[in-house]
């Protein structure tokens, strides 16, 4: 059986002991999977389910644009601030409890979301659910590559990304329909998520058993974990309020940066001492997690930034319903769902991550620089082409970057790797959504000036008009005038996106490929150097 076994492409290079013991831990991985992958849904359902709602959600509790991205923004604050935690964490402590525990305070903040009567205290709220579905996040995904073995791991993201792609084709599309159902109302956008949860809980305390149960007198770096999350926030405070509170050259600027910057270094010089740090520089140094990171900044931005503003664009700037708009963002996470998959099962079969990783990055370069030249009358056909095309890039890209990550450390450093890359793409979602909506509030301001100059329309109240999100309450020619400017001021927004998208394109072909380990076992430091490149010979008996 088990030379038979080595016939098949999952096992493909290995001895027959080894494939046999690989066949043995799928099927004992499999019985677990179930509940983490559920987890996993919960995660990013909740993450996307408020895309096509939050035009509603706005409109109904008053709110400006600044407020809608924080509504957002606040949850992946959250999320960024504790993944090194969660991840660190994990290297110390019982894993399992620590997800369950990521998904009652998850739990917790979905409750609370629902029950908010103000734009303030959502954010609010929803730093909270940000909170657990960072931890739970990245738990996850630590969790699954403590069970299995990086060169394995590659059939295991297909299940992944499978998850990931349905996750954010329902959320929308579930967000969409709740709003458009008069007796449910948009705060079944957030219970929606409470028997997904519950279920959860259920399954994984039953069926799951993680081996190890922590370092005996670990210590946890909470001065670290402190430092880089402040550092983090004050970069996004920024973002934030510049040009909207003070000019992006001010006093104010050089504060926020300037105090960024020394909370950085001191993060450095803790970590440089800490017996247990939150995020171990040798593995923040080593080449391909650095340029994974590079990657991961960017892509974050493109995956979080470029789809909140997609509701925006279908909603109010082709005048399309939250359900249906659901349905036009399909394309993009269908190609996400099976490039994500056939890359996973190439990955696994060659043990080969970086022809997907650049591949994948190029191909989201080409579909976001191609809606960059999307606008208000662009045939919908034409930009469902070119989400697929960043989808497929998407999927075959963002978890490979992560395991290209992994395969470079020890397993008892597997959780502070993987909250690296992790940290730095919600950091750069966080950052992008930002960015981005500065860039369409302002190209919605200019263009409907222009419209309202060219149509002899009254401009005064332009700002008001187009800081606020209900246009019922405008003039019908301003709103005419609005929902034009947000249509054609999309292609700005994918503009920045495509440019930030080429940054993460040339770091990944810097980066230097690696064979895939099919065991945890490794000969040397955890990251002190490079697993071997693809040029080097394999060992005998080595796939």
């Amino acid at each position: 059986m088990s030379r038979a076994l080595t016939e098949r492409r999952a096992y493909a290079g290995m001895a027959p002991a080894e494939a046999l013991a690989a066949h043995e831990a799928h099927r004992d991985i499999l019985k677990v999977l179930t509940g983490l992958l559920l987890a996993m849904f919960v995660g990013n359902m909740s993450a996307t389910i408020v895309g096509n709602a939050l035009p509603v959600i706005v409109g109904e509790i008053g709110g400006t644009q600044q407020q809608y991205t924080w509504i957002v923004t606040s949850t992946i604050l959250a999320s960024t601030a504790v993944t090194p935690i969660a991840g660190k964490l994990a290297d110390l402590y019982d894993k399992k409890r620590l997800l369950l525990a990521s998904m009652v305070v998850f739990l917790a903040g979905s409750v609370l979301a629902g029950l908010s009567t103000s734009a303030g205290m959502l954010i609010a709220v929803r730093v909270v659910q940000g909170v657990g579905m960072g931890a739970n996040m990245v738990l996850t995904q630590i969790i699954i590559a403590s069970l299995i073995p990086p060169r394995q791991r590659g059939r295991y993201n297909g299940y992944l990304g499978a998850v990931i792609a349905a996750a954010t084709v329902s959320g929308p599309l579930v967000g969409g329909i709740i709003v458009d159902t008069p007796w449910l109302g948009w705060r079944w956008t957030f219970w929606v998520a409470v028997p997904f949860v519950l279920i959860a809980l259920a399954v994984l305390t039953r069926s799951l058993h993680v081996p190890g149960g922590g370092r005996p007198g670990a210590r946890v770096d909470w001065l670290g974990a402190a430092l880089i999350s402040l550092s983090a926030t004050l970069v996004l405070l920024w973002v934030s309020f510049a040009d909207h509170e003070f000019d992006w050259i001010s006093w104010q600027t050089g504060a926020l940066l300037g105090a960024a910057l020394l909370t950085a270094v001191a993060f450095v010089l803790v970590e440089r001492r800490a017996p247990e740090p939150v995020v171990p520089l040798s593995i923040l140094t080593a080449r391909t997690t650095a340029l994974a990171v590079v990657a991961s900044l960017a892509v974050g931005t493109v995956m979080f930034g470029s789809n909140v503003f997609l509701g925006q664009y279908f909603q109010i700037g082709r005048g399309y319903s939250p359900t249906v708009a659901g349905w036009l963002g399909l394309p993009l996470m269908l190609g996400l769902l099976v490039s994500s998959t056939v890359a996973g099962n190439l990955v696994t079969r060659t043990g080969r991550w970086r022809p997907a990783v650049v591949g994948g990055v190029g191909l989201l370069t080409v579909g976001i620089g191609l809606m960059a030249t999307v606008g208000s009358t662009t045939p919908v056909p034409l930009v469902a082409l070119y989400l697929l095309v960043a989808g497929v890039g998407l999927g075959a890209s963002m978890q490979n970057l992560v395991l290209a990550v992994q395969n470079t450390v020890e397993l008892g450093d597997v959780g502070a790797a993987t909250a690296v890359v992790t940290f730095f793409r919600t950091l750069g979602g966080a950052v992008g959504i930002q960015v981005l909506g500065a860039v369409y509030a302002q190209r919605v301001t200019a263009l409907t000036l222009d419209g309202a100059a060219d149509a002899g329309v009254d401009a005064a109240g332009t700002d008001a008009a187009t800081a606020s999100l209900d246009l019922g309450a405008l003039p019908a020619a301003m709103a005419d005038l609005v929902r034009g400017a947000y249509g054609d001021a999309i292609g700005s927004v994918f503009a920045v996106a495509g440019l930030v998208s080429l940054l993460a394109f040339v770091a990944t072909l810097l980066m230097r490929g690696s064979t895939l380990r099919s065991t945890w076992a490794t000969a040397g430091p955890s990251a002190a150097a490079e697993r071997r490149t693809v040029s080097d010979p394999l060992p005998p008996g080595r796939p």
